[in-house]
């Protein structure tokens, strides 16, 4: 498989590598110099490597004061 490089330097990955490795519109690649030519591959999303879920689900509703006591609402209950 061939591609030419553009004016700006892009390249087009054909559609057969893309599908072939998952490469999906958006998605970050590494590049990397191996002797005399160029290695290509996914680069880890930022995304999936997040330890906790902080963040990651968005509400319409208010936001939770940060001096919020949990407790505090057994001891208000009748």
């Amino acid at each position: 498989m061939q591609s030419t490089i553009t004016s700006k330097g892009q390249v087009t990955i054909p559609r057969e590598l893309r599908q072939y490795l998952g490469l999906q519109h958006g998605m970050a690649v590494a590049f990397t110099v191996a002797g005399d030519h160029i290695e290509l591959r996914p680069a880890p999303s930022v995304r999936l490597a997040a330890v906790s879920g902080f963040g990651l689900i968005k509400s319409k509703l208010p936001a939770v004061p940060a001096d919020f006591d949990v407790a505090q609402l057994k001891m208000d209950a009748p």
